[in-house]
């Protein structure tokens, strides 16, 4: 008889678990399997990770120590933010020997139609993962295109003076000792003032006065 755990969340303290409870305590009856624990979220939004849901936690630290066999859930909001989230939950489950059970979505993955589902949650899981890096990747060249600067913001003071120890022919090394800051955020810095001088002159306009 397979071991059973219950994972119940609700978004608002006024929300109930009951009816997700009691759902889930049915199905794993009419499967045979066995509730042994039950882990509780309640008024956490799914939007949180692992490190605030303390139940989600602790119930994932347990499927580790193999103390079960099958997770039961409402549905995949209950347990994760996204498709990728939730991928690389089951990931962590699966190798541990435990399966999932979503209700509403049908997913159950002690079945071999659970499991060829699961696999196909994975490579949509991977298609996501390759949209969400194009579109950082475009939103990173459309910044620099338009001549944005990309990460911490640097003081104009301190860009005044490595513009004036460059131009005293101070090398790159030498700036960025000076300056405590890696060479290749000197040069960056200064190749971006650079190309954002040569755009301004192209266009007529003065260069930047620093």
């Amino acid at each position: 008889m397979k071991r059973a755990v219950l994972y119940l969340r609700v978004s608002k303290n006024e929300q109930t678990i009951e009816n997700q409870r009691i759902e889930l305590e049915r199905v794993a009856a009419a499967k045979g399997w066995k509730v042994i624990a039950t882990f509780k979220d309640e008024g956490i939004s799914g939007a949180f990770g692992r490190e605030v849901r303390a139940q989600y936690d602790l119930m994932l630290k347990q499927g580790v120590q193999a103390k079960f066999d099958v997770v039961l859930a409402w549905d995949v909001s209950r347990l994760s933010r996204s498709l990728v989230d939730l991928v690389t939950t089951l990931d962590e489950l699966h190798a541990c020997g435990i399966d999932l059970y979503l209700h509403q979505q049908a997913l159950d993955t002690t079945t071999p139609a659970g499991k060829a589902m699961f696999q196909m949650c994975g490579v949509f899981a991977e298609f996501e993962r390759g949209i969400l890096s194009e579109r950082v990747k475009a939103g990173i060249n459309r910044a620099r295109a338009e001549g944005k600067r990309l990460g911490r913001p640097m003081k104009v003071t301190n860009i005044k003076k490595m513009l004036a120890d460059r131009t005293d022919g101070k090398s790159i090394r030498q700036i960025a000792i000076e300056h405590g800051l890696s060479i290749g955020k000197v040069h960056g810095t200064l190749h971006l003032l650079e190309e954002k001088n040569s755009y301004k002159l192209a266009n007529g306009e003065e260069k930047l006065g620093l």
